[in-house]
């Protein structure tokens, strides 16, 4: 195959061809997915909103 004789030098090439493929499927079906670890916008206001008082006291 291709001129590679050696059997674990095969199976890491196909190797790194499958994990590319797998990514590459893996991307594109997470593609526009929610983050889960986003915070909602409304904790974001309410954070700010609190670290800009404790600013203002110091």
């Amino acid at each position: 195959m291709l001129g590679i004789e050696d059997p674990w030098v095969v199976a890491a090439f196909v190797l790194c061809i499958v994990s590319a493929l797998f990514c590459l499927v893996w991307g594109i079906l997470k593609w526009n997915q929610d983050d889960p670890d986003s915070e909602p916008e409304e904790e974001i206001r309410q954070w700010a909103e609190e670290e800009d008082r404790v600013e203002e006291e110091l």
